[in-house]
């Protein structure tokens, strides 16, 4: 227990971000290749753990989880405004590189108990992007000549987890998980901030701020494979990110702001055969309702209260063929509803990695009854692109409510790619 805790402080130091959304599809390299299906159909430890630590009770033994995935997206930024000579418009392309994803586990508990319990240590959330100054898109020009130059976000956030699961019965149990998470956000320019008369929206910090939260599951089995379960995840309540802002003239000044992580609904179904494992799970995400995310629009002295989005709908569908020995075969795809209304698209460009599609191909190879390697390769893309009109607050009275520029435009698309590797290994 004391090496499994060193390692989780370990990866607690790694530097993760997603870019694929603020919620990631899946944990580790079986769930992702999964589709992230997990509620009803427990495969891997880590993604039962995630969605539904209820089905640990089908685990026995103590087994050790460790992924490790590298991430790459491709976001772009478009916009264009009217001039006197026509329209001026342009493109500008993310230069980010590729981000780290890790994930680690363990589990134990007796065959012939009732308890199950695991511990683990999971990156769950991020978006980032890095826009450089760009002459030829208008959003991307200096501030001094109405763009906001140089755009760069960068959010993480690390979630560990102490699960327990207890067996009601034979073929009922429940499992309850509290939670600590840890996130940190940077922000430039940081329109959080109130912007200045002379030297627009300041460059931030990188602010970090820690939460807590819980999930609860239920999952039922029968004997003839099908398999069933519910969870919830609460919402994950943060403190302030406080942020210290540099504006351009060096003036400094500073602001808090609160984001927490959404409150997730889960609902699955699973199937297992000798040659055949098949699960699909549906997830509601209230963004609604959550701190950061709810509130929109400009407050009186011209920064932005949130990102205004919508719940967002999930799907996901995995399939693991077991026709080889000892080297299972894995396809999964992840439906995602963009929580981004068209009107409010604005205020969501630090956070354009919105990925509406998403197909993952895995396998693992089983070296030993007590070692396991696995492996996916994720593609997504934003199936269109998300496109607003730009925004000032100044121009609130003329243009109510968040003084939407006539003939106008901004609008982000993304693609992502990922491939990951990891392994179980039964102690």
């Amino acid at each position: 227990m004391k090496k499994v805790f060193q390692l989780l402080v370990l990866i607690m130091s790694t530097s993760i971000f997603a870019q694929a959304g603020h919620i990631m599809q899946g944990v580790g390299a079986v769930n992702m290749s999964m589709g992230g299906a997990a509620t009803a159909m427990p495969i891997d430890i880590n993604g039962t753990i995630h969605w539904n630590p209820a089905a640990l009770s089908e685990f026995e033994g103590q087994q050790l989880g460790f992924d490790i995935g590298l991430f790459f997206s491709s976001p772009e930024l478009s916009s264009s405004v009217p001039t006197s000579n026509g329209t001026f418009s342009g493109l500008t392309e993310d230069d980010r590189g590729t981000s780290p994803m890790p994930a680690i586990s363990y589990f134990w508990g007796n065959a012939d108990s009732k308890h199950k319990f695991a511990v683990s240590a999971f990156g769950i959330s991020g978006f980032g992007v890095t826009f450089p100054e760009n002459m030829s898109n208008p959003i991307n020009m200096p501030q001094e000549m109405g763009g906001f130059g140089h755009i760069e976000s960068d959010y993480m956030l690390m979630q560990i987890g102490f699960s327990w699961a207890y067996e009601l019965s034979d073929r009922f149990s429940m499992g309850i998980q509290p939670t600590l998470n840890w996130s940190s956000l940077e922000l430039a320019p940081n329109p959080l901030a109130n912007p200045s008369e002379t030297a627009g929206y300041p460059s931030s910090d990188k602010a970090s701020a820690f939460g807590f939260g819980a999930q609860f599951g239920l999952f039922y089995h029968t004997e003839g494979g099908f398999n069933a379960g519910l969870s919830y995840k609460t919402p994950q309540t943060f403190g302030d990110f406080s942020f210290t802002n540099t504006y351009l003239d060096n003036t400094a000044s500073e602001v808090d702001f609160q984001m927490d992580y959404p409150g997730i609904f889960s609902a699955g179904i699973g199937y297992s055969a000798p040659k055949i494992d098949l699960a699909l799970d549906y997830r509601l995400v209230t963004y609604s309702s959550t701190e950061g995310f709810e509130k929109k629009g400009w407050t009186q002295t011209g920064s932005v209260q949130g990102f205004g989005w919508e719940d967002m709908n999930m799907i996901s569908f995995g399939m693991q063929l077991k026709m080889v020995d000892k080297l299972p075969i894995r396809l999964g795809y992840t439906y995602s509803s963009n929580p981004i209304n068209e009107d409010l698209a604005f205020f969501s460009i630090p956070a354009t990695a919105i990925i509406e599609n998403a197909i993952q191909l895995g396998l693992g190879y089983e070296f030993s009854e007590k070692f396991v390697l696995n492996a996916v390769y994720h593609t997504g893309f934003s199936n269109g692109a998300t496109e607003g009109l730009m925004m000032d607050p100044r121009m609130a009275p003329q243009f109510p409510p968040y003084g939407a520029i006539p003939g106008t435009s901004v609008s982000y698309e993304m693609k992502t790619s990922m491939f990951m590797m990891g392994f179980n290994w039964k102690l």
